[in-house]
């Protein structure tokens, strides 16, 4: 009887691992050790691609970049403290937030803003009506906020960096469950937490440290369980620090180097495909990124211009656009 006990003890133990060990296939699945160079840029663009230049606003800083269901740019400028719209080759303004920093489209049409204020914004461009969707967490006002992401059942993560920095990494990531008002704590502990972003299988959400000028990766609040811990997905060199973060289909990461004047681009095992630089001409203040239409579109914030390069693979389908 011991004996089949111990059997049974021991078969529960390996299920309950190789179940564990399913949740992280994409990070622990067999690979073969690659011959020569990983990858090239040429994977990503085009060899003929060409920056673009889209639109230059006038005053402020412009980011948070987004496409709605139609087409038009969205974006805003926390310093100039503005929602804005490109109309007819022109950045146009909608209405005035105290320091507008990240948007994203929700599925209902709405655009949800980060704020320096420490809340978020629900904006309904069909109305002009908004209203504040988050402001506080266990009953404390937050700090200041600066980006977010839905996932693909309507979570939204956002990142409040303001008040902490490399000596002082007491950054902190959220994560509001679809349909409720109150935000649970994510992660904390970070050196100016920035850009987000979710991976293309949902299971990792990136986490921009941008006064660490490093990228983590984070299992997913709704991952199942898995072995794989939060771990510095890659290093950067130069500039300051990783920006405003997108996602294509095969799972790609690119990272909008602040003050380094490119795009960053991984795979998904954090491996580099190289750089995108952008033309003499630009700034490097790259603060935020997106896809649409097979192309990577950027905001240069130092000259306040969208830039925009042909790329090989479309970006994963943001909640706001399904």
């Amino acid at each position: 009887m011991k004996k089949k006990g111990l059997a049974i003890a021991l078969l529960m133990v390996f299920l309950l691992v190789a179940a564990t060990f399913v949740g992280a296939k994409s990070a622990y699945e067999k690979a073969p050790v690659p011959k020569g160079e990983r990858h090239d840029i040429s994977e990503i663009i085009p060899s003929k691609a060409k920056w673009e230049k889209v639109v230059a606003g006038k005053e402020g800083f412009m980011e948070g970049i987004n496409f709605d269901r139609e087409g038009n740019i969205w974006m805003v400028s926390p310093m100039s403290g503005e929602l804005l719209k490109v109309e007819d080759g022109e950045v146009k303004h909608v209405r005035e937030y105290p320091g507008p920093v990240g948007a994203k489209f929700h599925k209902d049409g709405r655009l949800f803003i980060t704020d320096i204020s420490g809340v978020i914004h629900a904006y309904d461009p069909e109305t002009g009506n908004s209203e504040i969707a988050v402001s506080t967490y266990e009953g404390k006002p937050l700090n200041g906020l600066n980006d977010l992401i839905f996932d693909e059942e309507g979570g939204l993560y956002f990142t409040e960096p303001m008040g902490s920095s490399a000596t002082n990494p007491v950054g902190r990531v959220f994560y509001l469950p679809a349909g409720s008002t109150e935000p649970e704590l994510f992660a904390e502990k970070i050196a100016y937490p920035n850009g987000v972003a979710i991976s293309a299988d949902g299971q990792r959400v990136y986490i921009s440290e941008f006064a660490k000028n490093s990228v983590l990766s984070v299992p997913a609040k709704n991952a199942p369980p898995s072995p794989e811990t939060p771990f510095v997905f890659g290093y950067y060199e130069g500039g300051i620090g990783p920006d405003g973060l997108a996602v294509d289909e095969k799972g790609n990461l690119y990272v909008a180097h602040f003050q380094a004047g490119e795009i960053v681009v991984q795979d998904a095992r954090g491996f580099s495909y190289g750089t995108i630089r952008l033309p003499e001409d630009a700034g490097t203040f790259t603060t935020n990124l997106t896809f649409h239409d097979g192309y990577l579109y950027i905001t240069e914030s130092s000259k306040n211009e969208v830039w925009r390069i042909q790329v090989k693979e479309d970006g994963v389908p943001l909640y706001g656009l399904q």
